[in-house]
């Protein structure tokens, strides 16, 4: 069994006996998990061999796209077109549906962006995504070269054309983020501080608050990264020795346990109750008793 429990409630979302399964292996630093349910396959990012790879049952691994300038965070529009962050290039792309790519974000004023690292849609079709440095300090997942911005920020592109708009700045590495089912709340993660915080979203889709909402705690690698919600309003978020459960009121109930560092999370499968997640090295699956969600 790969649970720890800190909560009994944590048998009735998760399960009793939850299995970490290893789908895939040789993978560089994987990241971006996203379910694409047109083609039941699960698409993420290969950071270290720049490539954009795809996971299918029955299949396996396939290449979705390559090179990908070093691709990290990926979801979906509500049009159902890929949307990328590239840390190599400090964009963020979306692929449309004859295969071309267009540049949605690329610069804060007159300065580069550093490099954005995870992406989330809102039903208004606005894209919040997060630009910590990750990608201009490390060869591994990106590509050395001088900070044109001094701070490290979250965005907001409220449609095509739109300038990238800054809601918050006060980060020391801002990473994974997601919405509540209502929208009316973006939660963001500090990385290094192993911080999960909340923020009131404004009619205007500019974000205001930022207060500390828990924390990731444990033993093991790992740290708060990639993060989602489930149907009932739980919170997945990457942590230490795994996946950490949240309920709504920030309790940790427990964690799922991982044999490597998880980097990043994706529901998917037809119930939407396996648990995809990326590691350092692998590629994983967890099936859970509460289902999760897609938000497109």
């Amino acid at each position: 069994m790969h649970l720890e429990i800190r909560d009994a409630r944590m048998k009735d979302v998760a399960g009793a006996a939850v299995i970490v399964e290893q789908l895939a292996a040789g993978i560089g630093f994987g990241e971006g998990p996203v379910w694409d349910r047109a083609a039941r396959r699960l698409i993420f990012s290969d950071m270290k061999h720049d490539h954009m790879r795809a996971w299918q049952e029955g299949k396996g691994i396939s290449t979705f796209r390559k090179p990908s300038n070093k691709a990290n965070g990926n979801t979906y529009d509500r049009q159902g077109r890929l949307v990328s962050c590239e840390h190599a290039t400090s964009r963020v792309v979306r692929q449309e549906k004859n295969g071309s790519m267009t540049v949605l974000a690329s610069h804060y004023q007159d300065k580069e962006l550093n490099s954005p690292n995870d992406i989330v849609v809102k039903s208004d079709g606005a894209i919040y995504f997060s630009d910590p440095s990750f990608g201009r300090i490390r060869e591994d997942v990106g590509v050395p070269r001088p900070l044109q911005l001094d701070f490290r920020g979250v965005y907001r592109v409220a449609g095509d054309g739109a300038p990238a708009q800054l809601l918050a700045s006060d980060f020391d590495m801002p990473n994974g983020l997601c919405f509540t089912h209502d929208e009316k709340k973006l939660f963001i993660n500090d990385t290094p501080r192993l911080h999960i915080r909340v923020y009131d979203v404004k009619a205007d889709g500019t974000i205001t608050g930022g207060q500390v909402w828990a924390e990731t705690t444990g033993e093991g690698e790992g740290r708060p990264d990639g993060m989602k919600f489930d149907s009932a309003g739980h919170l997945y978020c990457t942590g230490p020795g795994g996946v950490h459960l949240f309920d709504g009121a920030a309790r940790c109930l427990g964690v799922i346990r991982t044999p490597e560092r998880v980097t990043n999370i994706a529901w998917g499968d037809d119930d939407l109750r396996s648990l995809y997640m990326t590691g350092i090295t692998a590629l994983y699956r967890a099936r859970v008793r509460v289902p999760g969600r897609l938000t497109w």
